[in-house]
């Protein structure tokens, strides 16, 4: 089974590479597949690549999610 996340832009590195944030950790992943990305962005993340931009609402909705099971 593998697992996607939502996970917030916070820097733009080279042409394909973006830092983002994954609950408080900083990592760089590629965006090689996905196109306008910008700092602030939400993507869904796979194995160190975007795979699509993500609508913030939706994004906070999935981690708020994430957060509470992560309580259970």
């Amino acid at each position: 089974m593998c697992l996607a996340m939502p996970v917030e832009v916070i820097a733009l590195k080279a042409p394909a590479l973006a830092i983002v944030n994954i609950g408080g950790i900083e990592k760089e992943i590629s965006l090689a597949l996905v196109d306008d990305v910008q700092v602030g962005d939400y993507v869904i993340l796979h194995v160190g690549y975007a795979l699509s931009k993500l609508d913030v609402i939706e994004a906070q909705k999935t981690l708020a999610l994430l957060n509470e099971m992560a309580l259970l």
